[in-house]
């Protein structure tokens, strides 16, 4: 079976394992797990912020950033397909009590000018702009990369009107490997960001917040009430470690592969790629078929690939460590057999 349905699929390397079997340990919640505060050094030096906190998952490190910044009533921006609007189970509203405020994007990135108009006045009426969220590379768009002048207008516009700006860099290092921005040079565009080593750097669990000190210091109680407060954790937080250090030169191939993928399957008649593919997602949408998504899909499972369906007509591939060049053409071949 050929699985591409997320990046979040891939299985811990060897070296991953060895080390999750002979690392030093200690209780995190007491600050003394050696992996853990390795890590987080670690993190934190790379998108040169001041702390960094480990948590379990991107969703989890996306809460407790709306839980630190904000305060219950508040409103927050976003874009309108953002992962933390549509897939992170209404969190902000059920967890931090605020609302979010959507705002159409172009392939995911949000029109500065737009943003400033959303914040809201000094009115009674109205919530408090508390916090704006940017997500790069932006999942339902494709893998799309937001543009770093996009974000860098965003974070005037924030400083400008003192609201802070938390950066779902979930993916941020594809954006980084692919642009050649430097991972730190998107990070100095907003206040806070959570990057995951769970999707294309290949670590079985964990994500990355980071931040001000202070900000951490806040965060770290959060993380406790939300149950996130873990005990001998180096034993997930050294494969963590060496997906940081290790993996990220290595998602060129991903992306690679996802550009000829797409490519090879533009090809085939009833297929369509929509947009361009950037980093290592690729939506294929499937409208001269007669098939639905899901129908689709039950006829490429049948034939070993994996998918997940991005709309009634939209298909959505996407490529990681655990596929190969080699299996990119067994899909396209499967692919084409089962159109044929």
């Amino acid at each position: 079976m050929i699985d591409l349905r997320s990046d979040t699929v891939t299985r811990p390397t060897l070296e991953m394992r060895q080390a999750a079997f002979d690392v030093e340990v200690g209780d995190d919640v007491f600050g003394e797990d050696p992996s853990v505060l390795k890590l987080e050094e670690t993190a934190a030096r790379m998108l040169g912020k001041e702390a960094a906190l480990f948590v379990t998952s991107g969703t989890q490190g996306n809460q407790i950033a709306a839980l630190t910044h904000c305060n219950p009533g508040d409103e927050v921006l976003l874009e309108a397909s953002a992962h933390l609007f549509l897939y992170e189970g209404a969190s902000m509203s059920a967890l931090a009590g605020v609302q979010p405020r959507t705002i159409e994007g172009y392939r995911g990135s949000m029109i500065p000018e737009d943003v400033r108009t959303a914040i809201r006045p000094d009115d009674i009426h109205f919530p408090e702009t508390g916090l704006i969220c940017i997500e790069n590379t932006h999942n339902k768009a494709g893998g799309a990369i937001v543009p770093l002048e996009d974000m860098q207008a965003i974070y005037e516009i924030a400083r400008e009107n003192q609201i802070p700006v938390h950066l779902d860099g979930a993916r941020l290092f594809n954006a980084s490997v692919a642009s050649g921005v430097s991972v730190e040079h998107y990070a100095a565009q907003a206040d806070t960001v959570q990057f995951c080593l769970s999707k294309g750097l290949g670590a079985p669990v964990g994500s990355i917040i980071t931040g001000s000190a202070e900000f951490i210091r806040k965060a770290r109680k959060w993380r406790k009430r939300l149950g996130g407060g873990l005990r001998q954790v180096g034993v997930i937080a050294e494969p963590g470690y060496i997906a940081l250090t290790q993996m990220v030169d290595r998602l060129a191939d991903d992306h690679e592969n996802a550009r000829l993928l797409a490519e090879s399957l533009e090809q085939i008649p009833g297929l369509s790629i929509e947009g361009h593919v950037e980093t290592n997602i690729v939506l294929v949408h499937i409208g001269e078929l007669t098939m639905s998504a899901e129908e689709f899909l039950e006829e490429l499972k049948q034939v070993g690939v994996l998918a997940v369906p991005f709309g009634p007509k939209t298909i959505r591939f996407v490529t990681h460590l655990d596929v190969t060049r080699k299996e990119i053409y067994d899909v396209v071949d499967r692919i084409n057999k089962v159109i044929r």
